[in-house]
């Protein structure tokens, strides 16, 4: 008998996790003046984000760079996908 496994990125999605973007705002010491970006997409579990709060003490130690500010976008649960009719055209 054949033993069927969940796809584990489905498995994921049902314990919570979903796709997250982080952008960070940040100075370098050598060019305060300078607001700069980083952008990282990865998995995480939302509204907590672990993986984000450990890179980010990551960051606040050994970086060099000093952080203005984090802006986090993540896609909600499992649900159905939205469809819109962007422009609609006749065939004659």
């Amino acid at each position: 008998m054949q033993s069927r496994v969940a796809d584990p990125a489905f498995v994921k999605l049902l314990e919570g996790f979903s796709s997250t973007t982080a952008e960070v705002l940040y100075r370098m010491p050598d060019h305060p003046d300078f607001l700069q970006s980083f952008l990282w997409q990865f998995e995480d579990l939302a509204p907590e984000f672990p993986r984000l709060h450990r890179f980010l003490d990551h960051w606040r130690a050994e970086v060099q760079a000093t952080i203005h500010s984090v802006r986090v976008m993540h896609q909600g649960l499992i649900r159905p996908r939205e469809l819109r009719i962007a422009a609609q055209y006749s065939v004659q």
